[in-house]
């Protein structure tokens, strides 16, 4: 993108950028000790406040709002990192710290140091194997430089810093199924209040952000946050990193500000470089799978926080972009979408348990060529009582997952009609008898005899 500097991906490409002594002759951890040596925690919030800076993890809050509803009188506060990443066409992250990664510990100790952090938890991926040795060695020598432990540049300020490894649960990149996880419990998100910022882990006062989001925290103050707020779009400021996979020619990770459109970032040279053997875009998941989708007559979306509301989507969600070519089947999207949130759906609430699986089973039916017409309003109902009902489920997840089924039922619902229609005649019919057997005769028990142990399925 012409005049854009990159901010989070300047050091990619740079030999030897994974050390800090490469790092700080780039201007690395600069920031930090500028944080630490002239500004008072309260400063840093505000400056982080007035950036406009928004989480860059999906919710997008206002991440000095955010910091500021720890209590006052807190005597220690801990920070956790999330760096889960389930969510399916995002490597945002990974992209970042695999390439930088002393540009995320320096977010870290100033977001510790703003909140008046003394223990801060990288909370890990699972699957991400090298990416944890990478970041292990990075905070080693940190360590050994004198940026994390006592006494941090001689201000009486002390910071452990430790990497979690998860469990691979989708639900824990929800940030109290992450704080049970991180305690060493099952991952299931906790019931609220109370918040995080009041009780969180071990039972202190908590703030948990995206890896993304504190990355952008040194550039705000080495730059002041007028700069940071100049970029982007109103109530959507700064740089952000948006990631393509699909059939595209160049599949990756970019950096742009924010306000980008589907269109640039699928068909720009700077970015994906159009679609990949002559193919054409049917139809693009623009940020992570939960936000929903977008046809191919809605590519002028930009990718801000505002403007995607216009197109009915769930949100930004993290600008990981999965473009689906003219080729795909939506009948196959539908149910591999479907039976991705039947199986990370952790069971708690039920409408998300028995919702989830629900339409997984639809949709794998409609997959399979055994639809029927009303598969598709009964997919739309399940989903407006599943995942719409305010206040009824414990953590987003079932939101998640109603918005992209949804929009693909009502966006592309002339494409699935017709491959219903091309069905064979009685097909369905034989499909549901032969794999879905509900009648079950039971046995009439006499008086005196022993009871029944199996069930007698009809032929």
């Amino acid at each position: 993108m012409s005049g854009f500097e990159p901010v989070l991906l300047r050091n990619v490409g740079v030999e030897g950028v994974r050390t800090l002594k490469v790092s700080e002759s780039r201007g690395g951890w600069a920031a930090a000790r500028k944080a630490l040596t002239t500004m008072t925690p309260d400063e840093i919030v505000e400056e982080v406040r007035r950036s406009g800076l928004r989480g860059r993890g999906g919710a997008g809050f206002p991440t000095g709002v955010k910091w500021s509803f720890l209590p006052k009188d807190r005597k220690h506060t801990v920070l956790c990192v999330n760096f889960d990443e389930s969510e399916p066409g995002t490597f945002n992250n990974r992209y970042l710290a695999e390439h930088d990664p002393h540009l995320v510990l320096e977010g870290i100790l100033i977001a510790a140091y703003a909140t008046r952090a003394d223990l801060a938890y990288i909370y890990l991926r699972a699957e991400y194997h090298e990416l944890f040795h990478i970041l292990q060695r990075a905070l080693d020598e940190a360590y050994a430089a004198g940026w994390f432990g006592a006494d941090i540049l001689g201000t009486g300020y002390r910071l452990e810093c430790h990497i979690h490894r998860g469990a691979g649960a989708y639900v824990c990149g929800e940030e109290t199924g992450l704080i049970e996880s991180l305690e060493g419990k099952r991952g299931w998100p906790r019931i609220k209040p109370p918040y995080p910022a009041v009780r969180g882990a071990f039972g202190r006062p908590t703030v948990v952000n995206n890896v993304e989001t504190l990355a952008c925290l040194p550039a705000i103050i080495e730059r002041g946050a007028e700069w940071f707020a100049s970029i982007g779009t109103p109530g959507s400021t700064g740089p952000k990193l948006y990631t393509v996979s699909g059939p595209v020619n160049r599949p990756g990770c970019f950096e742009a500000p924010l306000g980008l459109t589907v269109r640039e970032l699928i068909e720009g040279d700077d970015f994906a470089g159009g679609m990949a053997g002559g193919r054409k875009v049917k139809a693009v998941i623009p940020g992570g799978l939960s936000v929903g989708i977008l046809t191919a007559d809605e590519l002028d979306c930009r990718l801000d926080f505002t403007d995607v509301l216009n197109y009915g989507l769930l949100g930004l969600g993290t600008a990981g972009a999965i473009v689906i070519g003219d080729d795909a089947d939506m009948r196959k999207v539908l149910a591999n979408t479907a039976r991705f949130y039947a199986h990370e759906s952790c069971g708690q609430c039920t409408h998300c348990r028995e919702g989830t699986g629900w339409m997984a089973r639809i949709a794998e039916r409609i997959a399979a060529g055994a639809g029927r017409i009303a598969d598709l309003d009964l997919i739309v109902e399940l989903c407006g009582r599943m995942g719409m009902m305010s206040g009824m489920s414990i953590c987003g997840l079932p939101d998640g997952a109603a918005y992209p089924i949804r929009l693909i039922v009502e966006k592309f619902r002339g494409e699935l009609e017709e491959a219903i229609g091309r069905q064979p005649p009685g097909y369905t019919e034989r499909y549901i008898r032969d794999r879905i057997p509900s009648v079950y005769a039971l046995p009439v028990l006499q008086a005196g005899a022993a009871p029944a142990r199996e069930r007698a399925v009809p032929a």
